[in-house]
This record gives C-alpha cells, structure tokens and sequence, in this order.
C-alpha cells in the first residue's frame, strides 16, 4: 500500500502533528519507557529478512550497552507506511526506522525526519564507507536525512539444463548482446529457448504464439514505471537514464526516442509469443515468483532482482544460473540501483542514544553480522564481501553483483517528488500501451504527466 498526501491530508497530519508534539511535551509520551531502569529504541522495518538480520546486531548493541534494549518491530509493506503516518500523527513512531526513497520528500517536507548532518559531524562518522545510495537521502535543502541500509540491482537467471538442450552455456548467456532494432544475440537466443505447446521452438516454422509452453524471457510487458529487473538494464545500455537531472529531478523522459523504441521492442517481442503478457501468469490476484516460473518450467530466462538470487539456490534439483544483464550496442551494461535509508524520527525522546544505534547499524561490524544470510546486500563494500564469502559457502554465486557495483554498472535512481502519485497514474499508462490500447504519443504524455508532478514541492 502507497500513500499520497493531498492538500486536505497534509493539513489534517501537520494540525495533528502539532497537537502531538504538545501533548508528548506535556505528558512525555512518544517513547517505549521499556522495563524499569530500562531504556527502550524502537525500530521498524517491512523486511523480515532485516528484521532477523539487525537482531544479531541489536544483542550486540544492547551488550555494548547496559540498560538499552532495543525493540525491532516487522510490519507488512501493505501496512508499514500507514502505520508509520499513524505514529507522526499520535506521537507513537518509531525512534528510528527503515525508509523508502519514495517517501524522503513526503517526510522531510513534514519535518518528520530527522537531519543527521550535526550527528554525523559530532561523532566524526564516515559516510564516504557506503558504495551505494549516499546522495539518494539529501533532501532538496542538500541536508542528509538517512544512512543506506543496501542496495540492489537485477540480472538474468536461467535455467542450465533448458539452456543445454537448446544447445547454450552459461557463457553464452554472459556473452549476450542488444539493440532494440532486431535484438541482437538476445533475440535469437530468446526465440530458440521458446517452445510451444507442440514442441515447436520460436525461431522455426509452425511456432504457435498462442499455445506456449515455455517462455524465452519473463514478463517484460510491465507496468513498473521504473522497470528496475525488466526494461531498464536494456533502455539503460543505450545511454538513458530515468530522470534529467541525477537528483530532484524535474522530469521522466519518456519521450526520448530511445525509450520508445525500446518499448516498442518489447511490445512486439511480448506480441510475437517469446514472453508473456503482463498478469499471465497470475492466479487468484497473485503473480508467481520468479522461482515458480524457473521451477515449473514455463520460463528459461527470468529478469529478476537480486534480492532473488538466494530462493533461485534453494530449488530442489534445479541449477539455476546467474548472468550480468545484456550489454547493449556499443557493449556497455547498466542497471538500476536503489537503496533504503536508515532514518530518525524527529519526536525520538533519545536522538542521541539514536543516532548511537542507527550509526552502528550502518557499521561494517553491524552490517556483516546482518547480511550473513544473502537476502540483501549492504552497502558496505566490506559487508558485501563477507557476505558474499558466506554465500559462496552455500553455494550461491554474487560475483555478477559485486561485478557490476565494482564496474560502475549500477545506476542509482535519483531522488524525487511524489513518487506514489507518479506511479498511480504512469502504472495504467504503461499496461494501456503494452496491451495495444495506446501508442507512442502516450510517452509524451507521461512525460508532461511526469513534469507536473515532480514540481510539486509539499
């Protein structure tokens, strides 16, 4: 669930926010008093898999010291941010909490956050450690509202046995090239790997579009206006990127002609049967994970992030393989990149004790301990390779990851305005388009639809 705050909302939150704040003054409310003797830190984060993994660090912390605990809480993502407005509104948020990008300017505008510039200068903390996402959490006041927790990007895992029967390696796949006017090693190798229901493949006569067994590709027909794991790696390769500006920026260049010929090509390859339409697969209002459609056998190639790469290793006799995404005409790869932010809440009754456990979150002792499991990367370099050395244990392979970050291939998202409102209306655009309903005047529109919607301040 997103959250858009229109005018009559932000009036509503900042009167209740104001009421809060005078009512904590007065009877001291906003914080976990804990256990006698106790001082309580309230944490939040929507990913169970941090959630486990801080939990090692917060013993560690609450040994470090005495008469602290700190409480980490787990919520839904369809229910955290809502829960989280609930708090600023009451008084009752969190002391700190793992935050979205998206709501950076919704937050700091409400002066819900906290600025940790001083905090920073005071305890002569590093933030040049972080490889990934330090510039996303500067507010457009050039002030630094929150630590990077992680970072992710996206790649091409296949399956290596369809991939053997069709007479590839995984070299092959590593070796993959693109261009959106006939697709390049991509295309050929996509249509091969496509099979329909007669055992037909997609690059010979009688291929049935209609009646596919197996998909070359995943869904590439997607709604996601950012297309982080689907078209962004490819559109990317051509020199686009999603904003014009690298930070706050003032539009979304749908319009460049290089976005839409890469749509388009997407669009076709969707139409000639080599991937499926967006929602296919979905049953009962659930689309199947990545590990379903690799497991089931319905994909060969699936776009997926890397968040995904330790489920692929848990499938049960099934060899999952792990490629950079495809390089583009002139053989340069890029993929977006974005990371959550570790943040404070202004009403914290303990800013510094605070900041004392958000800053050894974003330590590399802390996140070492905390991304062990390999279910999300830290932005720490040091981290990321001890994490990476505890995956390889277990057999999962990050190296095209880690590759890719110590390439320059990772392309972070640039902050900006009004992110739930942008994707509530480009969402129905994009499947308009995809679904033959628009053509390629809808990109322009996007574009202006993009325009005025960054340029809305609060």
């Amino acid at each position: 669930m997103t959250i858009r705050f229109t005018r009559r909302v932000r009036a509503k939150l900042t009167a209740g926010l104001v009421l809060s704040a005078t009512a904590a003054l007065l009877s001291g409310c906003g914080a976990d008093a804990g256990p006698a003797g106790r001082t309580t830190l309230n944490w939040w984060t929507w990913d169970d898999k941090q959630a486990a993994g801080y939990q090692e660090c917060a013993t560690a912390f609450e040994a470090a010291n005495p008469g602290v605990t700190v409480k980490i809480s787990q919520y839904d993502s369809a229910d955290y941010f809502t829960k989280l407005l609930a708090g600023f509104v009451a008084g009752t948020a969190p002391d700190a909490f793992m935050n979205s990008v998206q709501y950076l300017q919704q937050y700091a505008s409400l002066k819900q956050l906290m600025p940790l510039d001083e905090l920073m200068k005071k305890t002569h903390f590093d933030i040049g450690k972080f490889s990934v996402g330090v510039d996303a959490w500067k507010y457009t006041d050039g002030k630094q509202y929150g630590l990077p927790m992680d970072w992710a990007s996206a790649a091409l895992y296949f399956n290596e046995d369809m991939l053997k029967k069709a007479g590839y390696t995984a070299a092959d796949v590593r070796a993959l090239n693109w261009n959106p006017d006939d697709g390049g090693t991509f295309q050929k190798m996509i249509a091969h790997l496509t099979v329909d229901k007669k055992g037909v493949r997609g690059d010979q006569p009688g291929f049935d579009k209609k009646h596919v067994k197996t998909y070359g590709i995943g869904t590439m027909a997607t709604k996601d206006f950012t297309g982080q794991t689907t078209w962004s790696p490819f559109v990317s390769s051509l020199g686009w990127r999603l904003g014009d500006k690298p930070s706050w920026p003032g539009k979304f260049d749908y319009a460049d002609p290089r976005f839409v010929r890469t749509m388009n090509y997407f669009r076709q390859l969707t139409d000639r049967g080599f991937a499926p339409k967006d929602g296919e697969f979905a049953s009962a209002g659930n689309t199947p994970s990545g590990t379903d459609m690799i497991g089931s056998g319905k994909v060969a190639i699936y776009p997926g992030g890397s968040w995904e790469a330790t489920q692929f290793a848990q499938l049960p006799k099934l060899k999952v393989g792990i490629s950079p995404n495809v390089a583009g005409p002139g053989g340069k790869r890029g993929t977006s990149s974005n990371s959550n932010g570790n943040v404070i809440w202004t009403g914290t009754k303990h800013p510094a004790l605070t900041w004392k456990w958000v800053s050894y979150m974003g330590s590399e002792a802390c996140q070492s301990k905390a991304s062990a499991s390999g279910s999300f990367f830290p932005s720490i370099p040091a981290s990321m390779d001890a994490s990476a050395r505890s995956m390889a244990t277990k057999g999962v392979d990050l190296s095209v990851f880690i590759k890719a970050e110590k390439d320059g291939e990772l392309l972070a998202y640039p902050p900006y305005a009004n992110g739930t409102a942008i994707g509530s209306v480009l969402e129905p655009m994009f499947q308009n388009f995809f679904a033959h309903d628009a053509n390629d005047e809808i990109f322009k529109d996007m574009t202006q639809q993009t325009k005025k919607l960054l340029a809305v301040k609060d």
